[in-house]
């Protein structure tokens, strides 16, 4: 009786059939959420006896980094440190959704071949899963702007506004990536490589105005532009309109692109596994 519903979606009745198909995927989703948050509490408690060794991880890197990278680039330790402590907790942050993402289908497949769940259901736990992993890391920038004391010049509604307009856009990166991977197995090998590239041509460590030639390259880095509408409200600085504009047409861009291809590939995905 549980392999049914699987089976009814592996026919097609229609692209218009697979865009009503995905909106009701999408709806049952958000109504289970409390299952995929629960699902993502598991997977952090049984992939991690203690992320708080992350975040000591983390917080060791900032520490020397700040003191190193701020002789290099002739910057005071008390500007450059909240600066790259932020950068760095951000970057890990959009690295673990975008190639987290690419596991998205693959690593719930026993889930997806017994039941028929929404597929939603597992964007959703990938999603918070990272959350949590980034409350732990958070507490790292929040020790570094009280103890520094940018804090007082911070704006948080503008920094808010900015990580919504961030996850909404790493949402659709990593469905597009989890279709995508179930397809081909070989994507999240190319897509971590990718970031890890793509790491040091984002300002994590260094500042965006020290491009002086070529900066149209930074510029159509999207994450340069999550670093920008979070970043510099949390360390006092006026909130790049530019970067939240973009922010918010990419979002609409991407989440139509993504669900024109989730609902194309919606049932496939369970052949593809």
């Amino acid at each position: 009786m549980v392999d049914q519903p699987r089976m009814q979606i592996s026919g097609r009745r229609g692209f218009s059939s697979d865009l009503v198909e995905a909106g009701v995927d999408l709806i049952g989703a958000l109504r289970r959420w409390r299952l995929w948050t629960s699902l993502a509490t598991h997977d952090i408690a049984a992939r991690y006896r203690g992320p708080w060794w992350i975040t000591v991880t983390t917080a060791a890197l900032v520490g020397g980094m700040g003191l190193f990278y701020s002789q290099i680039f002739k910057m005071d330790i008390r500007e450059y440190v909240p600066w790259l402590s932020i950068g760095i907790v951000l970057w890990g942050f959009f690295a673990s959704v975008v190639t987290e993402g690419c596991d998205t289908f693959i690593g719930s497949q026993g889930i997806i071949k017994q039941t028929a769940l929404p597929m939603f259901t597992f964007l959703g736990r990938m999603l918070t899963r990272s959350l949590i992993n980034f409350g732990h890391q958070l507490v790292i920038v929040v020790v570094v702007m009280v103890w520094i004391g940018p804090w007082r010049e911070s704006h948080p509604f503008w920094a808010m506004l900015g990580f919504a307009l961030t996850v909404g856009n790493l949402a659709w990166m990593a469905l597009v990536g989890g279709l995508i991977s179930a397809r081909f197995r070989d994507v999240p090998q190319v897509v971590a490589a990718v970031m890890q590239v793509l790491m040091f041509m984002t300002p994590v460590f260094w500042k965006p105005e020290a491009i002086s030639k070529g900066r149209f390259v930074m510029h159509a880095n999207p994450f340069y532009h999550m670093l920008e509408a979070v970043r510099r409200p949390l360390i006092g600085q006026t909130p790049d309109l530019n970067s939240l504009l973009f922010l918010v047409a990419l979002m609409v861009v991407g989440w139509i692109a993504a669900l024109l291809l989730f609902a194309r590939s919606r049932r496939r995905l369970v052949h593809y596994l």
